[in-house]
């Protein structure tokens, strides 16, 4: 019997393990999301994450997954409907020896690769969920997180990872500080200027009605889902597990993103005084991950130091951009423009220091990958609006999504029920 090289094997054990850690992101989100809300908008929170991976994941996989890697020229002419496994993968599994080889010469399982890029798109789109929550309809929500993970973000992949333009003029991203955590950063800013903030929110003194996290508890929890799963997003976007290089490049990746969130949330912390008002469990939470995003785009530095120097500055950009963005009356619920968009810039931009970007290709990248995302879902915004309304009715806003749409309470023992004798 023919066996497979081991470097194989572990190639396509490491895309398929540390893509379930990156899908585990999903809960993450889902945790710190529905923590972050009222307790009334809980349920809702919990459908939209589960939709946004399952769309994610039958966009990417009919569309999405193609058109990054065959280019958007290209797409009508080699496009196919369902992608697959490879010829010679389908032909060794019918039992076909003489196909080893061809199987072995692509370095990994076909589909492998198609799931660890699958959970990098779920995860540009769950970005997106908290910045707008608690006033967005759901269908319309739905609907732009379709077409982003089947065309937005392929397009942007297609010119980065994908090997288009900005990858031929040399711009750095290793796990997508720009390309997964930018594009769902300016996505949400487009959206939560579209859709404005929620009632209340700001006053007419010019004043911010506070609207703490409702479950400490349950933000904190997703948080740390986040920071394992980070592991498996940076960690296996090295791409490889073959060789004892692999094995070191992966440890170091590992190091460097655990070191960069802790910098953040003790910077974050620090600072959330003198910038909030006091010291800002939520500001820390961010802060770690402010931290992890802006090590995502190079944290292959094997001087560690800059790691830590990386992750302190995306945690204090995070903070600064938390009041910032109360000041100019933008409402971000979780704060995911401050620690996936600002902190994304800082990190594209810090590969400079010591992973080997180029500062002027760098920001090239960013403005580009920026001005497109940006405009694109400003548009896609626009026409949902037109066509089918974004904006919840005051009525539903005021009562929750909850019972408003859903008719479901996530914490049903809140809600005064009339007692036994009085019902029929």
């Amino acid at each position: 019997m023919v066996e497979l090289p081991d470097q194989f094997i572990f190639n396509t054990f490491a895309f398929l393990v540390w893509g379930a850690l990156v899908m585990w992101m999903c809960a993450g989100f889902t945790m710190l999301e529905s923590g972050a809300v009222r307790t009334k908008n809980a349920s809702m929170i919990c459908l939209k994450n589960i939709g946004i991976y399952s769309i994610a994941g039958l966009a990417y996989f009919i569309v999405g997954y193609n058109l990054m890697y065959t280019g958007v020229g290209d797409l009508w002419g080699s496009f196919e409907f369902l992608y697959g496994p490879s010829d010679a993968e389908k032909a060794l599994l019918d039992g076909d020896l003489g196909a080893v080889g061809a199987v072995v010469d692509n370095g990994y399982a076909v589909m492998s690769d198609w799931f660890f890029q699958m959970v990098f798109v779920a995860t540009a789109a769950s970005i997106v969920s908290g910045a707008i929550a608690e006033r967005i309809k759901l269908w319309a929500f739905f609907a732009f997180t379709l077409v982003l993970t089947a065309f937005i973000y392929p397009i942007v992949g297609s010119w980065t990872w994908g090997g288009g333009w900005l990858a031929q003029e040399g711009f750095q991203d290793f796990a997508g500080s720009t390309i997964v955590h930018g594009t769902g950063g300016w996505a949400a800013l487009a959206g939560v200027l579209v859709v404005g903030p929620r009632l209340g929110k700001f006053k007419k003194d010019g004043s911010v009605r506070s609207t703490p996290p409702s479950n400490v508890l349950v933000v904190t929890l997703g948080v740390f889902i986040l920071w394992l799963g980070w592991f498996g997003f940076n960690g296996g976007s090295q791409l490889a597990l073959g060789t004892p290089a692999d094995a070191v490049a992966m440890t170091i990746v590992l190091v460097n993103t655990n070191l960069a969130a802790a910098a953040g949330v003790l910077t974050a912390l620090l600072v959330s005084r003198s910038i909030l008002g006091r010291i800002d469990l939520f500001a820390g939470l961010n802060g770690a991950i402010a931290g992890l995003v802006a090590i995502t785009a190079g944290p292959t530095m094997v001087d560690h130091w800059w790691a830590m120097v990386i992750g302190a500055i995306g945690g204090l950009l995070c903070t600064i951009g938390i009041r910032v963005l109360e000041m100019i009356k933008i409402d971000d619920v979780v704060g995911a423009i401050p620690a996936h968009l600002i902190a994304g810039i800082w990190g594209t931009l810090a590969v400079t220091i010591a992973a080997g970007g180029r500062f002027h290709i760098q920001l090239l990248g960013i403005v580009s990958i920026g001005g497109f995302v940006f405009i694109a879902s400003l548009l896609v915004w626009k026409v949902l609006d037109a066509m089918m309304g974004l904006r919840v009715s005051s009525d539903v806003e005021r009562m929750g999504q909850d019972v408003g749409e859903l008719g479901l309470e996530a914490y049903p023992e809140f809600v005064l029920m009339p007692e036994p004798n009085d019902l029929d």
